[in-house]
């Protein structure tokens, strides 16, 4: 399950994007746990990322394999320092680098090549490209931002699909900044708490090197469907020195390897899978807790500019979300409806809207947890902030609905850690572990391996 997360939502078309790209190359879905992937050189990979001679990935860490990029027609790469790039994991070296000068890869059908500055290309190859640095402290680019480890280039039919290959230490590098934001050294603790739950959330889809070779492309991708992972250009001093302080630390309930989805604020009561994912399983460690401060009243999220909110929609709107309501369900080509009425009726144990009816001249459409969300978007298409919500309002014209005002409060699906409450409860003095045990109950922190 996405992000048992992701922020979020996981909006039906992105899972069937998402979908369709791993089915276009082999992959195993990004929402399974992949078996392990031998290195260029035959030895299965265990460690940090540290450049040497030929850009083997050598030492103590699991890798992540991250997508960061699929379906593009034409891939721009260089380097920080001296790089090259082989193809299939190293069989044959095709291009050296001295990181100064722009390359690129392009794809003609199943086929792969280099290309630099006029003619100067390598022969159409099957691929998968791997590029690499060859300098401890080199950095590879991809269109223009800087990433750790390896980037593998694969020919799809969709196009150009982009791996970054790399220790899942330097991943969570580039992950927790874009989840938690560039947070100060007072928010310490919230950063701590993000980095062991996101380590948590990772090692689930990415093996341990005992495992059998990996199967498919990828383990995750760089997105909401799995965690936002933008790459070394997102790195931030506080947060780095916070994931090597919990390097290799976990969350575990009886003794097994947690699931640790989160989101940005719950509004004040954190939600249960089943309120936000269509057959979900529920976990011990995943309830409907509540989040306020006792000593303000207030919940712990309310710092978040976006936990409370007002959402309008017109009639327009309301008719729109009853037509992707009827596609999802799998009708072809709905014909036009108009909504003559929104009814909450059915809540979760959490209080977050479990089904909505929306009323129209043609019958009714119910409209069930999550799901709420990627039906009622607003003018832009954004999805709605969160089913936590009630109908404050319904504008009508001469009977006829025109319009409905809901108000609600947080912004996410509500399961896990409330990321903007582990915020407000760093700064009310609560350290990592206290924020976890409070988000995941009954789980405990301790190594993976």
């Amino acid at each position: 399950m996405p992000r048992l997360r992701p922020d979020s939502v996981v909006a039906a078309a992105m899972t069937v994007i998402v979908a369709a790209v791993a089915f276009a190359v082999g992959c195993t879905p990004s929402t399974r746990t992949a078996p392990a992937s031998p290195t260029p050189g035959g030895r299965v990979a265990t460690g940090a990322s540290r450049g040497e001679l030929h850009g083997r990935l050598d030492g103590v860490d699991r890798f992540a394999r991250v997508a960061i990029a699929t379906g593009v027609a034409v891939a721009p790469i260089s380097s920080t320092t001296k790089w090259r790039v082989d193809e299939q994991g190293g069989k044959q070296l095709l291009v050296k680098g001295s990181g100064a000068e722009p390359w690129r890869i392009e794809r003609k059908g199943g086929l792969l090549r280099i290309a630099g500055e006029g003619d100067d290309a390598t022969p159409w190859r099957t691929g998968p490209f791997v590029v690499r640095t060859t300098a401890a402290d080199g950095m590879l680019k991809y269109n223009g931002h800087r990433y750790r480890g390896e980037l593998w280039f694969l020919a799809t039919d969709a196009g150009i699909l982009v791996v970054n290959r790399l220790a899942v230490e330097d991943y969570l590098k580039g992950v927790v900044p874009p989840e938690l934001g560039t947070r100060l050294e007072g928010d310490r603790a919230a950063i701590e708490a993000q980095a062991i739950a996101a380590r948590s959330y990772t090692y689930m889809r990415v093996p341990s090197a005992e495992a059998v070779p990996r199967t498919g492309a990828y383990d995750m991708v760089a997105t909401v469907q799995n965690q936002v992972y933008t790459g070394a250009d997102a790195e931030n001093p506080v947060v780095n020195q916070a994931v090597d302080a919990t390097a290799g630390l976990v969350l575990r309930y009886g003794g097994l390897l947690v699931d640790a989805p989160y989101s940005a604020s719950c509004g004040g009561r954190s939600a249960v899978p089943t309120d936000a994912w269509r057959d979900a399983k529920s976990q011990p460690y995943l309830q409907a807790i509540d989040d306020v401060d006792p000593a303000t009243g207030k919940a712990y999220c309310d710092l978040s500019p976006r936990n409370r909110w007002t959402a309008q929609l017109d009639a327009a709107q309301l008719n729109e979300a009853v037509r992707r309501a009827l596609v999802a369900a799998g009708a072809n080509a709905p014909k036009p409806t108009s909504v003559r009425g929104v009814v909450v009726t059915g809540r979760t144990p959490s209080g977050r809207v479990g089904d909505l009816l929306l009323r129209t001249d043609r019958g009714d459409v119910h409209v069930r947890a999550n799901d709420v969300r990627a039906v009622l978007r607003d003018v832009r298409g954004a999805i709605l902030s969160s089913t936590y919500f009630s109908i404050d309002h319904e504008a009508r014209d001469h009977g006829h609905l025109t319009g409905v005002t809901l108000r609600g409060a947080g912004n996410g699906h509500g399961v896990g850690m409330c990321q903007w409450g582990a915020i407000g409860r760093a700064r009310a003095g609560q350290s990592a572990r206290t924020i976890l045990a409070h988000y995941y109950p009954g789980t405990v922190v301790g190594f993976a391996d």
